[in-house]
């Protein structure tokens, strides 16, 4: 289980694997310039609920790994999760996609918050 921080005050764990995707997308973006949310559900051991922090250039963003080993990208994945974050609700976690999908620039099909 690794673990985002942000601005060294809002720590989450993700699974290494989702984490290693959604750096990829995080980087991608603040590389460029762009600035938006990011949000995702609490663990219920945390009291569960929501947390949305806000990603600009500026931001501190820690990404910890658990394993000591890359995990392999899954390129749909990264579609759909960049999808949601140029999205108006900005980036959140969506379920992994067959890796053998491919999008041909329409809406990724599991797109859900929940």
């Amino acid at each position: 289980m690794g673990k985002f921080t942000y601005d060294g005050q809002i720590k989450a764990d993700f699974e290494d694997r989702l984490l290693a995707h959604l750096q990829a997308v995080i980087l991608a973006k603040t590389r460029r310039g762009e600035s938006f949310p990011f949000t995702w559900k609490d663990d219920l051991s945390t009291g569960g609920g929501r947390t949305t922090v806000y990603i600009h250039a500026h931001s501190s963003l820690v990404f910890k790994y658990h394993g000591g080993r890359t995990p392999q990208i899954n390129p749909a994945w990264l579609h759909a999760l960049t999808y949601n974050a140029n999205s108006s609700r900005g980036l959140y976690v969506c379920p992994e996609p067959d890796p053998r999908t491919q999008h041909s620039g329409s809406t990724p099909g599991a797109l859900s918050l929940e």
